[in-house]
């Protein structure tokens, strides 16, 4: 009997992880609102009733999705920190592993998912905790002379936040691609804050970034 629940167990964590995997790729893509439980059941090929008993509703499961994802990131960040000499390293790559993300997502994703008012809710709590170790991280940085000690960094990360908020209920994206103007705010942020030598650091990785992309 105990072989027979821990083989249950092991099958019902499989299929959550099948379901949150697929969950993710389609909302990703298409935005949260096209994407229904009955074509997600149907493309993991199993009922909408199974489907129904691991995630009770499309925000239970949206919620497993962003906090996989996050999870995933916080592994990444832990294995760039390991692996970087300075913190404007670790916010580069970063930046490159979040242009792969964002380049997958379709921009009405990012509209569609503050709709559901228990996700909104885990946004805002990890956007609280993202600006505290943020602050804490770029006063690193300024102790490693890349910048600025007369930037407060609070103000400054809530800034990049709002305006990327605002931008999606623009005019702009009609204009530009979210890649364009993602760039645009945060190549311009990392300017303002960097010393002479985070600058130098900066403009390097901006013309080997751009060198890339045209190729």
């Amino acid at each position: 009997m105990m072989i027979h629940a821990e083989a249950d167990n092991s099958s019902r964590v499989d299929l959550k992880k099948r379901i949150v995997a697929t969950s993710m790729e389609a909302f990703s893509s298409r935005g949260v609102k096209s994407v229904t439980m009955d074509e997600i059941a149907m493309m993991l090929g199993i009922s909408k009733r199974t489907l129904y008993e691991v995630f009770e509703d499309k925000e239970t499961l949206l919620i497993e999705c962003l906090l996989t994802h996050r999870a995933k990131m916080n592994a990444f960040v832990d294995e760039v920190l390991a692996n970087s000499s300075n913190v404007l390293e670790v916010i580069l790559k970063c930046y490159k592993k979040s242009i792969e993300d964002y380049q997958r997502t379709n921009i009405r994703f990012f509209k569609e998912v503050k709709k559901y008012p228990k996700v909104n809710e885990l946004i805002d709590c990890n956007r609280k905790r993202e600006r505290e170790e943020s602050v804490e991280f770029f006063e690193k940085g300024v102790a490693q002379g890349l910048f600025r000690s007369d930037v407060n960094f609070d103000i400054i990360h809530t800034l990049v936040y709002e305006q990327l908020d605002l931008l999606l209920s623009s005019e702009l994206f009609a204009r530009y691609s979210f890649m364009e103007v993602y760039e645009a705010i945060i190549f311009t942020f990392l300017r303002g804050v960097s010393t002479e030598k985070g600058d130098a650091i900066l403009e390097k990785f901006i013309i080997d970034h751009r060198d890339q992309n045209k190729s």
